[in-house]
């Protein structure tokens, strides 16, 4: 599997718009790790990315494509940026926070019952 021309134009309008250039990034080729055997372990298809101005950085080795780690990475480092430079909430954050909220509801009903 291979990441489209479309999505990788996409990643870079979104650096763009963030004002990440690519000058600023620092990107490293490392050992995979997990299951996988010696393929794996001999191979450097995990990506190690960072933004030198922020020292925010990012690691992907879930697949074992270096042009899907490297897409990914780069969104991990997008997602990032924009939760600690922007202060934007993640679809992560927000996925918590409702559940924190309905263990909150049931708690308080628990209580009244």
């Amino acid at each position: 599997m291979s990441v489209s021309r479309e999505k990788w134009a996409e990643i870079a309008k979104t650096l763009e718009s963030l004002g990440i250039r690519e000058e600023d990034l620092v990107e490293k080729q490392v050992l995979g790790s997990g299951p996988g055997g010696q393929k794996v372990n001999k191979t450097a298809s995990a990506i190690w990315i960072k933004h030198v101005p922020t020292g925010i950085t990012a690691r992907c080795s879930e697949d074992r494509s270096l042009d899907v780690n490297r897409y990914r990475a780069r969104k991990r480092l997008i997602e990032a940026y924009k939760k600690e430079v922007l202060g934007e909430k993640t679809a992560e954050d927000l996925k918590r926070e409702k559940i924190r909220k309905q263990k909150k509801r049931r708690k308080r009903r628990q209580e009244e019952g």
